[in-house]
Order: C-alpha cells, then structure tokens, then sequence
C-alpha cells in the first residue's frame, strides 16, 4: 500500500510502498478515503516536533471504511479517534498519551489498524473528505471554546487567528452554543467571509491599534487563542473580569513580559488546553450532528499531490483544513 512516511532525505517526506497492516482480535482494518493535515504533520517535515522516529507513517485524521474486523463494523463508513492513551483523568492527559501520525502510525496511508474503541460512525451530513477533517482540529478547538472557556448563550468569545483549523471549529462550536462570536486574523478577506458565517465582528491584528477597537465592544469573557507571545498582554487588556483567556498553541513564541498586575486585578484566567479526553471526542460528535456543523475545507489534493498539500500550509491565504483524498 501506498504511505507517506518522514525520513531522513532532503525533502523528509516521501511517498513510499509499505506492507499492508495485519490486524489482531481487537483491532480493525481501515480502508482510508481521506485524510486531514494538521500543522503538525507539517513541524514533524520541518523538523521542529520532538521524538521524531523515522519511517513512522503521519497523519492523525482520517475517514474510511472498515474492510476488516467485528460484524458489526464491517464495511461501515467510520471516523477515528486519533487520541492513544488519554489515561482516567479527564481533566489532563497521562504522561504516555500521545496521537496518531508520530511515533504510532497514522493515517496518511491507503491502509491504517486501529483498536475498536477508536471508531465512531461518520457524521451523516459530512462528506468522507468533511468527515476527515473533524478529528484532531475539532476536538482541540471544542475543549478549548466549551469545556474551559465555557462558551454560552450571551457570552462574548474572541477567537484569534480565524483561518487556521482549530479555529474554525472554535469559531463554528461558539456560534453553537448562543455566544457573540469575535475574531481576528490578518486578512481583511476572511473576517468578511466569517462575517457571513455569524461572526458579529472581526479585527485585523496587523493594525497596531487593533486591541482598541476590540475592547470598545465590552470585553470578552473568554478569549481563545493559539498564537501566544505578546499579545496576551493585549488580551489581558480587553478580557472582562473573571474571564478565561484559554491558550492551545504559542505559534508566535513566549511573551517577552507578562502585565501580572492587570492579570490578578481582573481575577482572570489563563489555562492551557489541548486536545481531548475520549468522552470528549463523543461529546464533539454529538454537537457536530446536533448542530449540523461543518469543517471549513481549505483544499483537497490527490495522494500523489502530497508535498503541494503540505506545502499549502506556507500559504497565507489558505482558510480551513487541507485534506488528501485517496479515492482518485
């Protein structure tokens, strides 16, 4: 079967020939029709992920049908779980979790096993290439925006960086729940296009004076963001008292200095967040077939158009979750 694999040559990925996985008694076989990218598949080719093990098969997301395994899941349409050893604390992943796609075998191949408890039946309003998309970026993004930023009818969430994926899911899980949706991102472009999806109001962070305009709106009870760096100054500028500033990236680097007076004065919080536990996982699924929600799919390539899908992540106009199709 067909798989792209990290290696050690001058361009890290490669499309390579590997053999078709066998099952155990508690695994199925998947036949995979697509799979989703993540911006870590895209570290692990830069380099820049830790305990990078060559030859490992990337990819967390992915959408098939099971071809071998129990009667009852053979030859329905299913999504995976990507989680692998969440632990019994739902609060915090245990110190051996980790996902798909590095250092266990993921599914950017034609063919992944995976234990049982990993299914989910697909989303029936989702395509395979929408479906694929949920896994990884929609659960990061619905842990972030309902469990710990708590959104809500009648809050007031900002959600920062709006193009990338976990982003549009916070944004789409956000207008779920009832709240007053806020963003930012650096094209003009896309905050209309949000606009038109029920975002109340966006904010172009590449003007200076953007955290001013955003705070004349009353403050924002929480605030969800994947950038980090300086700007949490600003975000402690703009979040009303009490609110929850929730952080599941740091894609600008450590803040140079942190208002720590501001910080305790407004009784704020600052909490870290990633991924999911497995009840979680579920929880996401029954919002995602409740309310109807659907990915926002950047792009779809062709399995052997692999490095330009990668590659689409240097794009800066690129919106949503990039998908590789294996069905062509």
């Amino acid at each position: 079967m067909k798989a792209i694999t990290i290696t050690e040559e001058s361009e890290p990925l490669q499309l390579v020939e590997v053999d078709k996985p066998e099952i155990s008694e508690d695994q199925c076989l998947i036949k995979l029709s697509a799979s989703a990218l993540n911006r870590r598949d895209q570290w692990i080719r830069e380099g820049m992920y830790p305990g990078i093990q060559f030859g490992t098969i990337l990819g967390s997301d992915g959408c098939g049908i099971v071809e071998e395994g129990p009667a009852e899941w053979k030859g329905k349409k299913i999504i995976i779980n990507p989680n692998v050893d969440w632990g019994n604390n739902p609060d915090v992943q245990s110190a051996s979790y980790s996902v798909l796609g590095m250092p266990t075998n993921g599914t950017l191949a034609e063919y992944i096993k995976v234990p049982i408890h990993r299914l989910h039946e697909k989303p029936a309003h989702l395509s395979d290439a929408e479906a694929a998309a949920l896994p990884l970026a929609a659960l990061t993004a619905f842990r972030a925006t309902i469990k710990k930023g708590l959104s809500n009818q009648g809050k007031r969430v900002l959600v920062t960086g709006a193009g990338g994926g976990v982003s549009q899911f916070a944004i789409a899980f956000a207008i779920a729940s009832g709240a007053q949706v806020y963003v930012t991102s650096g094209s003009e472009e896309k905050i209309d296009r949000l606009k038109e999806m029920g975002v109340k109001e966006g904010f172009n962070y590449k003007n200076e004076k953007w955290e001013r305009e955003a705070s004349k709106h009353g403050g924002f009870d929480a605030i969800i963001d994947s950038a980090g760096g300086n700007q949490l100054n600003n975000y402690l500028k703009m979040i009303k008292p009490a609110g929850r500033i929730v952080m599941y990236g740091s894609t600008t680097g450590h803040p140079e200095k942190l208002d720590v007076f501001r910080l305790f004065w407004s009784q704020a919080q600052i909490m870290g967040s990633t991924m999911g536990s497995d009840d979680e996982f579920k929880e996401m699924l029954e919002w995602v077939n409740e309310y109807q929600i659907f990915p926002t799919i950047d792009k779809t390539f062709d399995l052997e158009d692999y490095i330009q899908a990668f590659d689409r992540f240097k794009d800066p106009d690129s919106v949503g979750k990039i998908v590789i199709d294996f069905r062509s």
